[in-house]
């Protein structure tokens, strides 16, 4: 088959079948629409899936990982070290509880927060953080011993950003585990979705008491309300979806990885980097993001060939317009922002879209 003749491959696409139709149509039917035991369920089994004891489930990713950091104290004054290389979320959350979200470098080969550079940012500051908050780009742990050796040394708390890391293990223990609390979304294009939604899972069960108040209007029962809180919650009809979603998850990561390991052996004479995996970690593939020099030529000759392909993120946000007082260089993100590029890996390839996608690369790498 020439290419040519080949679908178009999209970035992602989720995988939706006929059991959440079924189970939407449940809830649908039942006329319990909005937040209920079926969200009860679904926080309970995911929980139990990040080997955590709660989970908090929100309206998407972003009110997750505000309410995250709320639940672990995080509010006005206070600073959070995290990472100028991620979607603009990570760092809005922390200002929309009134801290201040204080950036440091990243690892040039994994992305990730670099454990030196958060320590010199910490240093400027004369020791002075309340949170650190990695984020597991693309599916890859972060250095979470280094970091939160970190935190311990500064009494600060930790907070993963575990939106694209569903299923991501770290020296054999699920990503969302290893902090105070972690914050997961379940957008359509993630690892496994409920259309839109998010999820805070901790051990803590002061911190998922505070989480569970703040995401229905800071009450305690229907008429008391203790404190400010915000309606970030979750539907039945979504979590629904979530329920079926977290039984198949195992299967999508493992059609993740696969094609990851394809993907790689069709890049070995390719003048790009594909992703580095250390010691320990299990990836769990949301992107699979190479480092290309001359990425635009590649965009071209992909496209060309029918392949979609995204770049995650042509803009730091330190960078961004809405960060504009931030005054302080990250050469590594600004660099990695230039050149990388995300190739489809999700788990709706077939072995004639991963045939199409080798054979397009191939001929890249002879012109």
């Amino acid at each position: 088959m020439s290419l040519e003749d080949h679908r178009r491959i999209p970035i992602a696409e989720p995988a939706l079948g006929s059991e959440e139709r079924e189970r939407v149509a449940d809830v649908l039917d039942s006329g319990m629409i909005a937040d209920g035991e079926e969200v009860r369920a679904f926080e309970r089994e995911f929980a139990t899936t990040c080997h955590v004891d709660h989970g908090v489930a929100t309206s998407n990713g972003t009110t997750a990982l505000h309410t995250a950091l709320r639940a672990c104290g995080i509010g006005e004054g206070d600073t959070v070290v995290t990472t100028p290389f991620s979607f603009v979320a990570t760092a809005n959350a922390v200002r929309f509880c009134g801290a201040e979200p204080v950036f440091a470098d990243v690892d040039p080969d994994t992305y990730n927060l670099d454990p030196t550079a958060v320590r010199e940012a910490v240093e400027i500051r004369g020791g002075d953080v309340d949170a650190v908050l990695p984020v597991h780009l693309y599916g890859l742990p972060a250095p979470m011993d280094e970091l939160c050796g970190l935190a311990e040394e500064y009494d600060a708390v930790v907070v993963e950003d575990a939106a694209q890391a569903h299923g991501a293990r770290y020296r054999g223990e699920p990503v969302g585990s290893l902090g105070d609390a972690a914050a997961f979304s379940f957008y359509p294009t993630k690892n496994m979705t409920t259309g839109e939604g998010g999820m805070v899972v901790t051990d803590d069960e002061r911190v998922a008491d505070r989480a569970a108040r703040f995401v229905n209007h800071g009450r305690n029962d229907q008429y008391e309300h203790v404190e400010l809180g915000h309606n970030f919650r979750m539907t039945n009809v979504a979590a629904a979806i979530g329920r079926v979603q977290l039984k198949r998850l195992s299967r999508f990561v493992r059609a993740r990885r696969d094609n990851a390991a394809a993907l790689t052996e069709a890049l070995a004479d390719a003048p790009v980097d594909p992703p580095t995996i250390p010691d320990g970690l299990d990836h769990a593939f949301h992107q699979y993001t190479v480092r290309a020099p001359d990425r635009e030529r590649l965009v071209a000759h992909l496209d060309d060939g029918g392949i979609d392909t995204g770049v995650y993120y042509p803009t730091p946000i330190h960078e961004q317009p809405a960060y504009e007082g931030v005054d302080e260089r990250f050469p590594v993100a600004e660099r990695a922002a230039e050149e990388v590029l995300s190739l489809p890996v999700h788990p709706g390839l077939s072995e004639a879209d991963r045939e199409a996608i080798a054979d397009a690369l191939a001929l890249y790498q002879t012109r």
